[in-house]
């Protein structure tokens, strides 16, 4: 019925991380148990605001204060990282999980992160394909040589053949690079010539392709429901727009995105009714009687937990009844 997404900013003008992370993990392990479809954790470096660096520590802790709780990250920017060190963390991770957390990687998009941990950024579709290659081959826990090293992961994942690993991104170089190598896609946007792209690539490849899914432009990417929409906008708007200004800094002249917006006002941004959306219960309730799911991303932008709390306890308290009779 809903997702909750996690990506831990913690600005000044917010809650502190140590309140922040710790409502996270209280939030995972109540949402389990109330129609939660998976709790969703980003990746990034180097922000100002303390962006999520680390999404596997901090999807272990959700695992294991939750038992049937799925777990998606998304992304990990995989060029920045070292394979099979990756593809170790993830088993570890399946075993604790009991193979409940799935992973969506790409090359990301910020040059200062790829400064950061000393990787060309230039090269980056060349180093992703590289390290995918590496990584769908070491996650399985089987013995493989590459470049005269033998490589095997131990202990080996819960889950045959490792954890479920798709590849994200806006371009049709992305959606090739998830058909080549076998894998679902994630598109960052709704145009179907992406699937196109990707059905060609797999079967190019001699793969069935598989999970494609395309971001409608128009698709709510964070949700809260409120008894009264217009003080919610007052309360939230300050949070909201950081979260807006944040990914707009980082994405100037980006037409690959839906979920971004570059206005300058909370007013513009609810008049947009597009990435950002506060719903009222009614709204809420058609909303996922239409198919889709009530993105849910609590603290966004610091929101400090006791304002957040209450916006989910709208969902638990009178959304999910609803949906239920």
């Amino acid at each position: 019925m809903f997702t909750l997404r996690f990506d831990m900013r913690a600005p000044e003008t917010g809650a502190p991380a140590t309140e922040l992370y710790a409502a996270a993990l209280e939030m995972a392990s109540w949402a389990e148990s109330r129609g939660c479809l998976s709790a969703v954790l980003c990746e990034h470096h180097m922000a100002s605001d303390g962006y999520l660096p680390a999404p596997l520590t901090l999807a272990s802790a959700m695992a294991a204060r939750t038992s049937t709780l799925p777990i998606m990250i998304a992304i990990v920017i995989l060029p920045l990282h070292d394979p099979v060190q990756l593809a170790e963390e993830m088993a570890v991770l399946d075993i604790i999980s009991k193979g409940r957390v799935m992973y969506v990687t790409a090359i990301g998009y910020r040059p200062a992160e790829y400064e950061m941990y000393g990787v060309e950024y230039r090269r980056r579709g060349k180093i992703a394909d590289e390290k995918l290659d590496v990584l769908l081959r070491a996650k399985t826990g089987e013995a493989f040589e590459y470049q005269g090293r033998r490589i095997q992961v131990t202990p080996a994942p819960v889950t045959s053949g490792g954890p479920m690993v798709s590849w994200g991104g806006g371009s049709i170089a992305a959606a090739r690079r998830a058909g080549r190598n076998g894998v679902g896609f994630f598109a960052q946007k709704g145009d179907p010539e992406l699937q196109v792209a990707y059905v060609e690539a797999a079967r190019a490849a001699g793969h069935e392709p598989g999970m494609c899914v395309l971001t409608p432009e128009d698709a709510p990417t964070t949700i809260f429901v409120a008894e009264d929409v217009d003080a919610a906008w007052e309360e939230l708007g300050p949070y909201l727009m950081h979260d807006v200004r944040s990914y707009a800094a980082w994405n100037e002249g980006n037409t690959d995105t839906a979920s971004l917006s570059f206005v300058e006002t909370a007013e513009e941004l609810r008049k947009e009714n597009r990435s950002h959306r506060i719903l009222s219960v009614p709204q809420a309730i058609e909303h996922v009687r239409a198919g889709a799911p009530l993105g849910l991303h609590p603290l966004i932008g610091g929101l400090p937990p006791e304002i957040a709390w209450r916006y989910l306890k709208v969902v638990d308290e009178q959304v999910m009844p609803a949906l239920a009779r």
